[in-house]
């Protein structure tokens, strides 16, 4: 019996490390999604489980009191809060986990400081590591959540000196690591370089702009990923090795496709400062020239129910508004009259990879009908009407044709192709980039200025007449 419940807790990390993997495939369709999100759960909880049972857990009653917690508080937060708080409770949720790494390895630190004699090399380089990792995630989450959350300003944080500052403090923490390595047992250098790790969150999270958080957002759930398998090593959990390494690579691949959607490497989002000066040349220019055409609901109606084909462009105002069910109602009374609707999505629309998705999935919108980027903007030529709600920067046309303009190569939905194009916007407002849009000056273009969701409820009623 001794003997199989090392071989028996093994296959089961084994089976739990298969359904995570599974989970993640079918992650990459919103059609499957739901499911691969409770397969991984299922894996996940197996992980726990076998784990408390291989652990010898001394105290079972204060694990349960956690747990119990821990899991009032998740709900109570996944029911409360908003739809268009969750890129917010996203990079919350990532902070967390990072901070529970970094917990793990300081409390190996301190047992192993007060009983053993000793700290083995590898486990204090996976104590270095993982520290360093879970530090700059915990606070660079924290950092994200309050610009998300307008807490602190969402435009980029700089002061002079910023990166010889923050490659200072990195050797800071090389050197004080190697001294670390050296002296296992000196707690002050440890402290310091915990406070480091920390620091180095905050300042590698301020002087990046609102408009880059999706791909900060990927980032940081990439490294909470990379500080959980750290923490693996340093407690030999071969299932928190394998669980950490998955999310590690699989927020590195969404970071990558987030840069690509927007033309832009890596290291100009993190060091760039995009957005800082409002894009002072390219796509704005002298708005005194620049005229808009603007209409009301009801020739907005007659323009979409008397078209063959429209393609929705949903974007962050249509979040912000709560207007994805008064869209999809739309959207069903154009399919009333025989109008094909489709819906187009940006890979950034919104405030975090897969916003739009969600949010219109929540409205129960067919997945059969939201059409990515390169699958779509073939199609706009043959478009009638191209109805913009809420976006910006993934509709400027600018991108395409201004040298000058600070977006200028990021792919964007072609919706000024379109043979007319509908803009339900608030005002004249820039996007998170802080560039003026060429889209709304067009003479294809014609503007419904309000609230995402009462002019989408005024469009409804207009076209339930015709």
């Amino acid at each position: 019996m001794n003997d199989f419940l090392p071989t028996g807790i093994q296959l089961s990390y084994l089976l739990a490390a298969s359904l995570f993997i599974l989970g993640l495939k079918k992650l990459g369709s919103p059609a499957t999604a739901r499911n691969g999100n409770a397969i991984a759960a299922v894996g996940m909880l197996l992980a726990i489980v076998v784990t408390l049972l291989d652990q010898n857990v001394l105290n079972y009653q204060m694990i349960l009191v956690g747990l119990a917690i821990g899991s009032a508080v998740g709900a109570i937060g996944a029911y409360a809060v908003k739809m268009t708080s969750m890129p917010q409770m996203v990079g919350l949720l990532n902070g967390l986990g990072g901070a529970a790494s970094a917990l793990v390895a300081v409390a190996e630190f301190w047992r192993l400081l007060e009983h053993s004699q000793t700290i083995p090399l590898d486990v204090n380089i996976s104590i270095v590591l993982d520290v360093f990792i879970g530090g700059i995630t915990f606070t660079g989450s924290a950092i994200a959540f309050a610009k998300l959350q307008g807490i602190l300003r969402g435009t980029p944080i700089t002061y002079p000196l910023q990166q010889p500052v923050n490659a200072l403090l990195l050797i800071a923490y090389v050197v004080g690591s190697v001294f670390l390595v050296m002296s296992p047992h000196n707690l002050g250098i440890f402290l310091g370089i915990t406070g480091i790790s920390l620091l180095l969150g905050v300042l590698f999270v301020i002087p990046i702009g609102g408009g880059d958080m999706p791909v900060v957002i990927s980032l940081l759930n990439s490294l909470s990923g990379l500080a959980a398998a750290a923490a693996g090593f340093v407690v030999m959990n071969n299932m928190l090795i394998i669980a950490g390494a998955l999310v590690g690579a699989s927020g590195l691949i969404l970071t990558q496709i987030m840069c690509k959607a927007m033309n832009r490497s890596l290291f100009s989002v993190l060091f760039g400062a995009f957005g800082q000066a409002a894009a002072g040349g390219g796509a704005g220019g002298d708005d005194g020239d620049k005229s808009v055409r603007s209409i009301d609901p009801e020739e907005g109606a007659m323009m979409l129910g008397y078209s063959r084909s429209v393609v929705i462009v949903p974007g962050y105002g249509m979040a912000v508004a709560q207007a994805q069910h008064n869209v999809r109602e739309l959207a069903d009374q154009l399919e009333r009259l025989g109008v094909d609707v489709k819906y187009a999505i940006h890979p950034v629309a919104g405030r975090m990879p897969g916003h739009m998705n969600v949010l219109l999935a929540e409205a129960n919108v067919s997945y059969d009908l939201l059409c990515d980027m390169e699958d779509i903007n073939p199609q706009f030529e043959q478009t009638d009407v191209a109805l913009v709600i809420g976006a910006n920067d993934v509709v400027n046309p600018s991108a395409r044709s201004d040298a000058n303009s600070p977006i200028y190569g990021m792919p964007i939905l072609e919706v000024d192709r379109a043979k007319q194009t509908i803009v339900i916007k608030r005002g004249m407002s820039k996007g998170f980039a802080g560039v003026d849009n060429d889209l709304f000056y067009k003479d294809k273009t014609t503007m419904l200025f309000g609230s995402a969701k009462d002019m989408v409820g005024k469009l409804v009623s207009e076209v339930k007449q015709l």
